[in-house]
């Protein structure tokens, strides 16, 4: 099982507009988004592939207050491996090397060095 990530987000329906409409975007994504006790805090809690599809609808969107939570989502995922970059695009076989830089947010080298390693491998 993949190894889940937590990000804090303090003053979270404080902070966001139209939180009814993140929250349904965060649980199709497969995340978690929980409340922190009492507290105004939240915690959202997903696997690296679930926050890789936050970060694509959040892009989709243009509500400036969602901006601090992709940004936040962004720093906490980090860099993805090579296989996962390869299993991206084995999910996404027609993606372009534009599309995969943005997607996951890597060099142009490593997109390509993934989309050419899907092509050549054997099924």
């Amino acid at each position: 099982m993949a190894q889940l990530i937590h990000i804090l987000l303090p003053s979270f329906l404080r902070r966001v507009m139209r939180a009814y409409e993140i929250k349904a975007i965060i649980r199709d994504s497969g995340a978690e988004l929980s409340r922190i006790g009492r507290s105004r805090n939240w915690r959202l809690s997903a696997n690296r592939d679930q926050l890789t599809t936050l970060i694509h609808s959040l892009e989709q969107t243009e509500e400036v207050s969602w901006q601090w939570v992709l940004k936040k989502i962004k720093e906490s995922r980090g860099q993805l491996t090579e296989k996962e970059l390869v299993n991206l695009v084995s999910r996404n076989p027609g993606i372009s090397v534009k599309e995969l830089v943005v997607l996951a947010n890597c060099t142009i080298a490593e997109a390509r060095s993934a989309i050419d390693i899907y092509e050549w491998q054997d099924d």
